[in-house]
């Protein structure tokens, strides 16, 4: 008595497909799980033992093997408890293997024959219409999330007795249906506002570039001068998700277990703000099994780091390459996983410890301490950065004067600069400004004799480096897709030359 079905385990962002093979054969009554599993999948033999005889049909008191393959890949989690008990029900008849035959089954099994959800189906039910079966076989509450993926029919399945009635044809169940318009083209609810911010009106005006072309930014100024506030705002100027970007984004959070249990899909932009505190592990992401960290979990979205130079030194070097591969790469002894990285990096800081340098009146801090403070704020980091922007203590005028403009104002012109940025792109591999090479650059980019002289000599009186130009430059065509403007103009370089000045203030 053999059977065979197909079951599916993770490797980082997808899925690998796993054959569960189980053989029942006469012997002193056994039940070995053998395919390299790890504690919880070993477990999952009291889990399908109980959830059998629970369900009403009897348990074999025979040998029973059950093979995970492939043997050499560590395989993690509760996936196999019903694709094993199928298998062992198969083996006695109760259900055809036929039946089993082109689908992909998941799912965890309590003890009373009840199926739970598991994480990262959405990464799962891709992959089994990668590799062309027919059907999902999943648990009913990840059913809304793997019917996001066409061409592949997705069952909802709420016990092993029910999924047994399905496959024999006496209780089927109604294909799982998605419509992504009950999730997206709605307003976001949502109570912040950029009218709520008084003053600073230049911060706006970076934050809006930043959201407009995807380019990092980092604040720095006093305490209480609006940092935190403006950029818990910046989501709200910032365009929903499109399908593809939600389905990326869903996978990554399907997979850490962080989909909302109403929606099932992401369909705004991530806004992660881990605390100062954070290890390299929590932010980069990793463990023994590596899983994603936070600047994945801000993937196509906004990473907002508070208190920026309270971070670890170490912590904050982690950033360099992920900000400029758009990945992050884990390797273990056992394997190298890839997590997508495309962030926007949102920093706030201080000038100081006490946060008030260069004020002398209120700033008591030593100098070699102010030194050692800046110190985090690394030339390679800060090449890093786009934008760099001093925000400055609000004065009381400013506090009582009128409110400046909403988010949604702001929002439909980065929406519009954001569609000429993708008809342009078109036929590249790209989306916004900040992702240009240095060839799409000059493709893209082109200055005038003017704009050159300028920018020539921008790079000499502030010893600029070669990515510190290029940086420049794709600000500059952000302004000038703000401003309308097919070319790159004077004024659109000279604004984006100001969002460099911390190259030489903090050098």
């Amino acid at each position: 008595m053999y059977c065979k079905l197909t079951s599916c385990a993770l490797m980082g962002v997808d899925g690998l497909l796993v054959t569960v093979e189980v053989d029942i054969s006469n012997g002193l009554p056994s039940f070995d799980l053998v395919g390299l599993p790890d504690s919880s999948v070993r477990e999952s033999k009291e889990r399908v033992r109980s959830a059998i005889k629970n369900s009403g049909y009897p348990f074999p008191v025979k040998r029973i093997t059950v093979n995970l393959a492939p043997a050499d890949y560590r395989k993690e989690g509760s996936y196999y408890d019903l694709p094993i008990a199928l298998g062992i029900l198969s083996c006695m008849g109760v259900v055809s293997q036929n039946s089993l035959n082109k689908c992909m089954v998941a799912g965890e099994l309590s003890l009373d024959g009840s199926i739970q959800s598991v994480k990262g189906i959405l990464p799962i039910a891709i992959t089994a219409k990668e590799a062309g079966l027919k059907q999902c076989l999943v648990p009913l509450d990840n059913a809304t999330e793997s019917a996001l993926v066409k061409g592949i029919d997705t069952i909802g399945l709420s016990s092993l007795k029910e999924t047994i009635l399905h496959l024999n044809g006496d209780l089927p169940r109604d294909i799982s249906p998605f419509n992504l318009d009950n999730y997206t083209n709605k307003p976001i609810a949502n109570d912040l506002d950029f009218i709520d911010v008084k003053g600073q009106d230049n911060v706006k005006r970076a934050l809006e570039i930043a959201g407009a072309g995807n380019h990092n930014i980092l604040m720095i100024g006093p305490p209480g001068s609006g940092k935190t506030m403006m950029a818990n705002r910046l989501p709200t100027i910032l365009p929903n998700l499109s399908f593809e970007e939600s389905i990326e984004v869903t996978k990554i959070y399907s997979i850490c277990g962080k989909l909302d249990d109403k929606s099932k899909v992401i369909t705004s932009r991530p806004f992660r703000a881990p605390h100062h505190t954070s290890t390299p592990s929590a932010l980069i992401g990793g463990g023994q099994t590596p899983t994603p960290g936070e600047i994945s979990m801000a993937h196509n979205g906004v990473l907002f780091l508070d208190e920026f130079l309270e971070f670890n030194k170490n912590v904050l070097q982690t950033l360099r390459q992920p900000l400029e591969s758009k990945k992050v790469t884990i390797s273990r002894v056992n394997n190298t996983l890839t997590f997508p990285a495309d962030f926007m990096l949102v920093a706030s800081t201080n000038s100081c410890p006490c946060g008030f340098y260069p004020d002398d009146r209120r700033c008591q801090c030593p100098d070699e301490l102010i030194k050692r403070y800046l110190n985090k704020l690394s030339g390679p980091l800060l090449d890093r950065v786009d934008i760099h922007i001093e925000t400055k203590a609000i004065e009381y005028n400013k506090l009582t004067g009128a409110s400046g403009e909403s988010s949604s104002q702001i929002r439909a012109r980065v929406e519009k600069a954001i569609e000429i940025q993708k008809k342009r792109y078109k036929e590249e591999a790209i989306s916004f400004n900040s992702q240009l090479s240095p060839p799409l650059i000059d493709k893209y980019c082109p200055l005038g004799p003017k704009e050159e002289d300028l920018l020539q000599a921008a790079f000499n009186n502030l010893n600029l480096s070669a990515r510190s130009y290029h940086k420049i430059i794709k600000l500059s065509r952000t302004i000038a897709d703000l401003d309308s403007s097919n070319k790159i103009k004077l004024h659109h370089l000279s604004e984006a030359i100001q969002y460099r000045l911390l190259d030489r203030h903090f050098s």
